[in-house]
């Protein structure tokens, strides 16, 4: 049985035990006791379901400890800091089926719980060679550490758990692809105008009968169209794998039963893989180099050799070039990062500008024309609902919202077409105008914005200060006010008949 620790107390028997600020009984560590492997993934999944275990994971310490009855059971043993850490651990180890102890080295007693505020303490230490000794109230037992576990190695060998709404989620993609797919994957992002990179990335052979490495390409797409999520996550040959921490991405339609951004353990150069149930993950020590897949494009030549027109009729020549016109698109907005305010919206920008916060005046950079004024916000100008709004289709290239250039050629052609200028931003206008703002042009808006404030002068008078300390002060005396100390006040009936 154990001892509850009282208020106050100061001496405690456990080797390494002492009392923190709040007096609870506290050792240098903390230890998590868990009865088999599933509880331990148990614990990991509830634990980076709430918080990180970046700040315990440095001296997280997972071992297989083997009792003198032979029970093999699995212990976690971590710097304990404070009170405040150990109770969050030892709610999560009691959801997960464990029980956690405190101590230093070798000699742990069960932390605090509902029936004892303060902790335990032990009546007698346990006389036993072993590396550890546990002391709870339902039992005291010594063990001997059997093998360490590894939390990386661990976390590998984890089969992803199903769960279809993965294959919704927006954002960047992972695309594994075997060598004789990725061509024809290569062709098929480049007709489809998605922007994607690949690389090819090689792995050790599968078996001893194999001398080659595997090739696979690997491919990294900024967003998957949802017309593709089909075709790319049903054939054969061909994996989607989901980011979910730096250097770790899960096979879409899974997840890993640990929160992996929760657990940093992967390193962010390289690249670790899930692959489904049954599946060992690709583990990659650095992510090959990838390149644009535009490059990869298939170049097909003509065997017939055109001469050239030399005429100089201008009658005889055939223009191919067409111009540039903006039509409406039902697409939803996306990066729209400035405005174009005329006429009489500008009287509304300015009294718009006194709503706005400090941060979007930081950040907003305006730029003043004889078109108008132009405000840019690189994170969106939605907090600027003022004048006509723009979205950036290429670096210093923005076209009206809602608006698709035509012909549909990519948007650095059309940036070239305007002559790519290096200093310059240019706005296309619905009426197909382009107007070229310099970049210089651009201030901050919280400059730009108040205007120079009038101030007087005040002038100081010197002497008004000597007269000041000119001026004598009263002096008060006190004295004693005799026997009759209300000698000189009238009867209240004298001052009526007067």
């Amino acid at each position: 049985m154990l001892e509850r620790v009282a208020v106050h107390q100061t001496r405690l028997r456990t080797p390494g035990l002492g009392l923190d600020a709040k007096g609870v009984a506290l050792g240098s560590k903390g230890l998590v006791l868990l009865p088999s492997m599933d509880r331990l993934v148990a614990f990991f999944a509830l634990y980076t379901r709430q918080g990180s275990l970046a700040d315990v994971l440095r001296s997280l310490v997972v071992e297989v400890v083997k009792s003198k009855l032979g029970a093999r059971e699995v212990t976690l043993t971590f710097s304990a800091e404070s009170s405040d850490r150990m109770d969050r651990v030892a709610e999560i180890a009691r959801l997960a089926g464990g029980y956690t102890f405190t101590g230093t080295s070798r000699h742990f007693v069960q932390y605090r719980d509902a029936g004892a505020p303060f902790g335990y303490d032990v009546p007698q230490i346990l006389a036993a060679d072993a590396v550890l000794s546990l002391y709870h109230s339902a039992f005291t037992q010594a063990y001997d550490i059997e093998r360490k576990i590894d939390v990386r190695q661990l976390l590998l060998r984890l089969s992803p758990h199903p769960d279809p709404s993965t294959e919704t989620e927006p954002g960047a993609r992972w695309i594994v692809a075997e060598s004789g797919l990725g061509p024809a994957l290569i062709q098929y992002f480049v007709r489809s105008g998605v922007d994607a990179e690949v690389g090819i990335a090689e792995w050790p052979p599968e078996s001893s009968f194999d001398e080659a490495p595997v090739v696979r390409y690997l491919f990294q797409v900024p967003e998957i169209p949802q017309r593709m999520v089909p075709l790319l996550t049903r054939t054969p040959g061909l994996g989607v794998f989901l980011p979910v921490a730096p250097g770790a991405a899960v096979i879409t339609g899974f997840r890993h039963p640990v929160n992996l951004r929760a657990c940093p353990v992967f390193a962010d150069s390289g690249l670790v893989l899930f692959r489904g149930p049954g599946e060992d993950p690709l583990e990659l020590a650095t992510v090959p180099a990838l390149g644009d897949v535009r490059a990869f494009a298939r170049i097909e030549t003509r065997a017939q050799t055109l001469r050239a027109n030399t005429t100089r009729d201008p009658k005889k020549l055939v223009a191919i070039a067409l111009p540039l016109r903006l039509v409406p698109s039902t697409e939803p907005w996306r990066a729209v990062t400035a405005t174009w305010v005329r006429g009489p919206d500008v009287d509304l920008l300015r009294q718009v500008a006194y709503s706005l916060g400090p941060d979007t005046l930081r950040r907003a950079r305006v730029a003043f024309t004889e078109e108008g004024v132009f405000v840019r916000h690189q994170t969106g100008i939605e907090g600027i609902p003022v004048g006509e709004f723009f979205r950036e289709i290429h670096a210093g290239l923005l076209i009206p919202a809602g608006y698709d250039a035509l012909p549909a050629v990519a948007p650095d052609v059309l940036h070239r077409a305007f002559g790519a200028p290096a200093n310059q931003t240019i706005f296309l206008g619905r009426d197909g105008r382009a107007l070229a703002v310099p970049n210089e042009a651009f201030v901050s808006l919280e400059v730009a914005l108040l205007e120079a404030q009038l101030w007087a002068p005040a002038k100081a008078l010197s002497t008004g200060v000597t007269a000041a300390l000119a001026t004598e002060l009263p002096e008060v005396f006190l004295t004693s006010p005799g026997i009759r100390p209300m000698r000189d006040v009238a009867p209240a009936g004298a001052i009526e008949k007067a």
